[in-house]
């Protein structure tokens, strides 16, 4: 039995962030999106996950991985994306939303094995920096449970931990980066040790329940339109008074939207 070998190994450093919008004309995301579906279950069908926790290629009839994994579907400008992903142990505590920070490591790898970033050391990231396939992922995941030693140092037990499969549409698309070539389905390998439930603009309103259209997209979501998201705007309605100082709750000039949120108040 033999491990698929892995000929690359190097930490180019964040590559989990988001970048632009794809770079070329007529680029047939639509299309791409059903290759990528194609190249996944070949993967899935192929590979199998080991005793020791690591993804090998079958030789001897070993379950695939496609018998144990689940499928969100994910639509983003239009299209439907299918993200695989296995859990290996859910965890234990809470799940993060689309806006929350995470506590992780984690190591990824395109379909031929080639691993092109990792993290060994727990790192807090916002989701809302990184590729959708991470911020839809990890709301499949749990954090673990806090365990203070008694020189006040800490770990993180029964955390969650698993795998992601995720098309280039929800990662870099026809954007290569570094080594990963355009068009590239990625594998993370991820552990969530910690969920923070994210206020970005501080204003005291969690940044998941400034998702006014509820479409699970903060950045979509600009009330006062200057621009600036919701999460990320200290004043929503635009009306001089920051969103911390106006009430949630109360509709002064009874039109049916909050303070915090109208102008006219």
């Amino acid at each position: 039995m033999k491990i698929k070998s892995i000929f690359f190994i190097v930490t180019f450093g964040l590559l989990i962030f988001a970048c632009g919008k794809d770079d070329k004309a007529n680029f047939d995301a639509a299309a791409q999106a059903e290759i990528d579906d194609t190249s996944l279950i070949e993967y899935l069908q192929s590979h199998y996950l080991n005793d020791d926790g690591a993804i090998w290629t079958i030789e001897n009839g070993e379950t695939p991985l496609m018998n144990q994994v689940d499928v969100m579907t994910v639509s983003k400008n239009d299209i439907s994306y299918k993200l695989y992903y296995l859990i290996e142990n859910e965890g234990t505590t809470v799940s993060p939303k689309r806006p929350d920070s995470i506590l992780t490591k984690y190591v990824g790898m395109t379909l031929d094995s080639v691993v092109f970033d990792s993290s060994s050391s727990l790192t807090w990231f916002s989701l809302t920096n990184l590729i959708d396939g991470w911020s839809y992922g990890f709301t499949k995941f749990k954090g673990g449970a806090k365990v203070v030693n008694t020189d006040e140092s800490f770990y993180f037990d029964n955390y969650g931990e698993g795998y992601l499969f995720i098309p280039s549409g929800l990662a870099y698309a026809n954007n290569a980066q570094s080594i990963i070539p355009e068009n590239s389905p990625l594998v993370f390998k991820i552990e969530l040790h910690d969920v923070n439930f994210a206020d970005h603009d501080n204003d005291g309103i969690l940044s998941i329940n400034e998702d006014i259209d509820g479409d699970g997209d903060v950045k979509n979501d600009d009330t006062d339109s200057d621009g600036i998201a919701n999460y990320l705007d200290i004043d929503d309605d635009g009306d001089g008074i920051l969103t911390k100082n106006e009430s949630l709750t109360d509709d002064d000039d009874n039109d049916g939207i909050p303070n915090y949120l109208d102008k006219d108040n």
